[in-house]
């Protein structure tokens, strides 16, 4: 084992690697239906020892993203979706976060107001739309993001350990909720200032603001046309600490919620439309009278 393995083999590298299949899986990287790579090439993807794989992929299976059979490998059984009730959707009325992406970036202009946890899910799919950016498939002008997060000095009711007398490991769980979002809130916008900065869009600004509300459901509203909407199911799971220890928590399904889509149209008072515009009200108001 290299020197960079064995310092990768404890809690954080696990982690790591959770993090980025879970996020590769919802991004569409790893489709429903679809294997993954054999444990051997994912250890020397992320340079982690095998045992670190093992200890990622039995997290995701905890978490309903995988399932495992002896002889066929590890298939991908979740996948990020939404369901539809517009004329626009996808067969059986089936839209994929990444395709509501796919089209929003599609045009001239990209306005993007987010409410939710954390910004795991927006960077990683905001990093495959600039992916496409640079390989000439889409070429919007300018792409404005507004994200509402939670305080982070506020009190939240999960992630918290189930058998945690003191709340210690409740307090660990948090921390690494912060780091997570964090990471990927800092990752975003070095992202989206580079790709100003390499001339490939005319602007490419977002403003992140923190609120003193618990996010209970996840909120995209796109150019102000549509949107995608879903509550975030309390679930029980267990979640790999940096000091390798395993905590059973409850948490919430950021990845792989269920989320609803909607599109504003011609009628003033269809289902869409009123969709859209009472939750751009409420995202505004909160936006100019109670974030920071």
């Amino acid at each position: 084992m290299t020197s960079s393995q064995s310092g990768a083999t404890g809690g954080k590298a696990v982690f790591r690697v959770v993090a980025e299949l879970r996020s590769q899986m919802a991004g569409g990287v790893f489709p429903l239906g679809s294997l993954l790579p054999a444990q051997r090439s994912l250890a020397e993807e992320f340079d982690v020892s095998r045992d670190t794989v093992q200890r990622a992929l039995k997290q995701l299976r905890a978490e309903g993203w995988i399932e495992s059979r002896q002889g066929s490998g590890t298939r991908v059984v979740r996948a990020q979706e939404a369901q539809s009730y517009t004329a626009r959707a996808a067969i059986e009325g089936r839209v994929t976060l990444r395709g509501f992406f796919d089209e929003a970036f599609a045009g001239p202009e990209v306005l993007l107001d987010v409410f939710t946890l954390t910004s795991e899910s927006l960077d990683m799919q905001v990093k495959g739309q600039i992916e496409r950016i640079r390989l000439g498939e889409v070429g919007p002008q300018s792409i404005t993001i507004r994200m509402l997060l939670p305080d982070e000095s506020l009190d939240l009711p999960y992630p918290r350990a189930l058998d945690d007398p003191d709340g210690r490991l409740t307090a660990e769980l948090k921390d690494r909720l912060l780091e997570i979002t964090r990471r990927h809130s800092t990752s975003l916008q070095t992202e989206l200032r580079q790709l100003e900065a390499e001339g490939l869009v005319e602007s490419a600004d977002i403003e992140i603001r923190q609120v003193m509300l618990t996010p209970t459901s996840k909120l995209y509203l796109v150019n102000g046309s549509q949107a995608l909407h879903g509550p975030y199911e309390v679930i029980q799971r267990p979640i790999v600490l940096d000091d390798e220890v395993t905590v059973e928590a409850l948490d919430v399904l950021g990845l792989g919620a269920k989320l609803t889509h909607y599109v504003r149209d011609d009628n003033p008072d269809s289902r869409g439309s009123e969709f859209l515009g009472s939750w751009q009200a409420w995202f505004n108001s909160v936006w100019n009278h109670l974030a920071r």
